[in-house]
C-alpha cells in the first residue's frame, strides 16, 4: 500500500466512490486521513482501511466486548493465536515487505502524527499497565509478546473518533501474540534481532525482501501458503476487558468487573480476510444508514460500530462470542 495504495484512494474520492482496503500499514492508512479525510467528507463517501486480519477481529472485537459488558469498559488486552496443522503455516511474502519498509521508516510515522496533531485521549478507569516486550502468561500457558501489527494504532483511531465524535467512554488497548515455549522464543529473538539490524540499511532490506524465507525460517514465500496450510491453520483473538458495574463511577476505585470474550475464524490471510472485507463492503452498502453521518477517512470501528457488520461476520464464519460473563 505505500507504494501502489494512494492512487486507488484518490481515484476514489475524487469521482465520489466509496472504498475499502486490506491495509496493515498505519503509515499509509494515517498518511490517507492527513491527506483525504477532508476531501472525502465533501464527497460524502467513506474510505475504510484495514478492511482484513487482523485489524477487523481487534478493532471490532474490542466494541463487541463493550457491547457485552454490564457497566463501563475502560481497557483491554487482545491476545492472538494461530494454530497450524502438520503442514505449518505460510504467510505471503507481502506482508513481510509491509514490516521491513514500515519499520525502516518509523522516523516518519512519528512526524506524520506530528502533523495530524491527534488530540490526546483522556485515560478513564484505572491506567492499563505496560507488559514488557516478552513475558509469560499463566492463562495460556505460553510466551507472548507485543504485537507488531497494525491493531494497537487502529484501535486507538477508533477510540479517539469514538470518544471526541459520540462521547462515548475511551477504551485503552493493549495488543499481544502468543509464540509457544521457550525454544519459540530463542529462535524468534534470534530471527527478530536479525531483523531488525538488517532492516536499518538499505542493503539489509533489500536481502530481507530477496529471501523472505531464508530469513523468516520458513514463514514468509513469494508463492504464499499451499492450500493444505491454510486447510489446516486457524486463528483465535481472546479479549480481556476489565472495567466498572453500572452505577460506578469509572473514575473511583478500581475496575470491579471483567469480561473474556472471543474471536476465533479460518486461515488469516486467503479465507478470514475476503471474508472480513467483502462484509464490511456489504456493510457499506447495505447499512448505509448506520454509517457515521459524514463521509471520510475512517477506521473500521469508527465507520461499523452501529452497523450489522459484527451478525454479518459470525454468520460466515468468523464468530464473536462471550466466554466469561462479567462478574463483580
Amino acid at each position: 500500500y505505500r507504494f501502489f495504495g494512494e492512487p486507488v484512494v484518490e481515484a476514489c474520492v475524487e469521482n465520489g466512490a466509496s472504498c475499502i482496503d486490506i491495509s496493515g500499514e498505519p503509515q499509509f492508512l494515517e498518511g490517507m486521513y492527513l491527506k483525504y479525510n477532508e476531501k472525502a467528507a465533501e464527497k460524502g463517501v467513506y474510505v475504510v482501511g484495514s478492511c482484513g486480519f487482523d485489524s477487523i477481529p481487534a478493532d471490532m472485537g474490542v466494541l463487541y466486548t463493550r457491547d457485552k459488558l454490564k457497566g463501563t469498559l475502560t481497557a483491554v488486552e487482545s491476545f492472538l493465536s494461530v494454530k497450524s496443522g502438520p503442514e505449518g503455516v505460510g504467510v505471503h511474502d507481502g506482508t513481510w515487505k509491509s514490516a521491513v519498509y514500515g519499520l525502516a521508516d518509523e522516523a516518519n510515522l512519528k512526524k506524520l502524527r506530528k502533523q495530524i496533531g491527534y488530540a490526546p485521549v483522556p485515560v478513564v478507569g484505572a491506567k492499563l499497565k505496560k507488559r514488557g516486550f516478552l513475558f509469560y502468561s499463566p492463562e495460556f500457558k505460553e510466551y507472548c509478546l507485543t504485537f507488531m501489527g497494525s491493531d494497537g494504532s487502529v484501535v486507538r483511531r477508533t477510540q479517539r473518533y469514538l470518544h471526541t465524535e459520540l462521547q462515548q467512554t475511551p477504551v485503552q488497548y493493549g495488543a499481544y501474540v502468543t509464540v509457544g515455549g521457550l525454544g519459540s522464543v530463542i529462535k524468534l529473538m534470534f530471527m527478530g534481532m536479525l531483523f531488525l539490524l538488517l532492516v536499518k540499511f538499505n542493503f539489509g532490506r533489500k536481502l530481507l525482501t530477496k529471501y523472505p524465507e531464508f530469513f523468516s525460517a520458513g514463514y514468509f514465500t513469494k508463492k504464499g501458503p499451499t492450500q493444505k496450510q491454510m486447510d489446516g491453520t486457524s486463528f483465535t483473538m481472546t479479549f480481556f476487558g476489565e472495567g466498572y458495574s453500572e452505577g460506578q463511577d469509572p473514575q473511583k476505585g478500581k475496575p470491579n468487573v471483567k469480561i473474556c470474550t472471543e474471536v476465533k475464524g479460518p486461515e488469516p490471510g486467503y479465507i478470514a480476510t475476503p471474508i472480513a472485507m467483502v462484509q464490511a463492503a456489504l456493510s457499506l452498502l447495505e447499512d448505509a444508514a448506520s454509517l457515521p453521518k459524514r463521509g471520510g477517512v475512517y477506521s473500521p470501528g469508527a465507520a461499523f460500530s452501529k452497523t450489522k457488520l459484527i451478525d454479518r461476520l459470525n454468520k460466515r464464519g468468523v464468530e464473536f462470542s462471550v466466554i466469561s460473563k462479567p462478574e463483580v
